[in-house]
């Protein structure tokens, strides 16, 4: 089994096991063993499932403008932490391919493979729920055949994606790209760097 084979079949174990309570709040019960890779990316897959339900509930247009703030800071904050986990990922491969010397004129890829990885991630759940549009008995049959038309392509992007990133990895570890990380440098959640929160605490 490749790497993306592997990712696939632990976000969709993730996916499964969060739909069993289908709760934002549900803590994550990670079954894989510690420091391994299939531990991380179950972690990482959790993150974003709970985050696309909770990108659900915020769009209730007869949401508590309380309750729709606290969501808000709450998805704030689940980004954060999605960020964090895609940068470690790519430490990982960063240890992993540590004793690859590049060759002079290997190529720098547009992404690193932990966010190709974190896309994939996404496509897992975009497959999951439109699978379930696909077979809904309550919808429509033209809305079930729209669902079904979306899910192949979805399909094929998964396959593509897959493809993508095995490449990446393998021409990473022959040499033919440099693998280098930028950090993410959110600004946003950073009270020294947000002049909204910085011009406050200087009000004080």
């Amino acid at each position: 089994m490749n790497f993306t084979e592997t990712a696939w079949k632990v976000f969709n174990q993730s996916i499964e096991d969060y739909h069993v309570s289908d709760d934002v709040n549900s803590l994550i019960n990670n079954p894989f063993e510690k420091d391994t890779l299939e531990r991380i990316l179950y972690a990482k897959n959790w993150i974003d499932t709970v985050q696309w339900h909770l990108e659900d509930i915020i769009r209730d247009e007869n949401i508590d403008p309380a309750e729709a703030l606290q969501l808000k800071r709450t998805i704030d904050a689940s980004n954060q932490k999605r960020t964090d986990l895609v940068e470690f990922i790519d430490s990982w491969f960063l240890t992993k391919f540590e004793n690859i010397t590049p060759k002079p004129d290997a190529k720098i890829n547009t992404e690193t493979p932990a966010w190709a990885v974190d896309r994939l991630s996404i496509l897992a759940l975009k497959v999951y729920h439109m699978s379930l549009e696909a077979n809904r008995e309550s919808a429509s049959e033209e809305h079930r055949a729209n669902c079904q038309a979306k899910l192949e392509v979805l399909l094929t992007q998964k396959e593509d994606l897959s493809t993508s990133i095995d490449q990446l990895l393998a021409d990473i570890e022959s040499g033919n790209v440099k693998m280098k990380v930028y950090k993410q440098m959110k600004m946003y959640n950073d009270d020294s760097l947000n002049p909204i929160l910085y011009q406050k605490g200087q009000q004080k």
